[in-house]
């Protein structure tokens, strides 16, 4: 059975997990975004209770 023999399909296989972990992790980490995030304000807003009638 040819499906069952790695000698073709191994070395492939091999060969792009290579690309996969040597090349496109360096590519990706030099990716600079235009918009850099920016920090937030942490307080709370102040909160007031509703005065509002119950019927």
């Amino acid at each position: 059975m040819p499906q069952l023999n790695p000698a073709p399909w191994l070395r492939i296989l091999v060969f792009s997990w290579l690309i996969f972990l040597t090349i496109i992790p360096s590519k990706v980490l030099k990716h600079i975004f235009n918009n850099e995030p920016k920090t937030l304000n942490v307080t709370k807003p102040k909160t007031e209770p509703w005065n509002w009638p119950w019927h």
